[in-house]
């Protein structure tokens, strides 16, 4: 599926409707800075998997950092079937370079 741009992501969370959010980095970096998503560390999606499984077919969007690691959870996800996962392009420093 389509990448989403942090503009995007903006939009979607300033609408309020709710959506399926899932940030890859890791604990730390999640408690310095988060955007109120899910937080899956990378290492620990393998593990997790059985909490995503009711979202096959539903859209699913991954931030990180810079995107890097958001578009391996994306390539990971899609190997498990997974249909409609998004990455955000730039991750969370591209999304804080728009409030600046």
């Amino acid at each position: 599926m389509e990448d989403i741009t942090v503009s995007e992501l903006k939009e979607r969370i300033e609408s309020g409707k709710p959506f399926h959010f899932i940030d890859v980095r890791e604990e730390w970096e999640y408690e310095e800075d988060n955007l109120g998503a899910n937080n899956i560390p990378l290492g620990q999606l393998p593990q997790q998997l059985t909490q995503l499984d009711g979202l096959k077919n539903q859209e699913i969007i991954v931030h990180c950092r810079s995107g890097a690691r958001s578009g391996n959870a994306k390539q990971f996800l899609e190997s498990k079937g997974f249909t409609k996962v998004r990455n955000v392009l730039g991750g969370i420093l591209a999304f804080r370079s728009l409030a600046e």
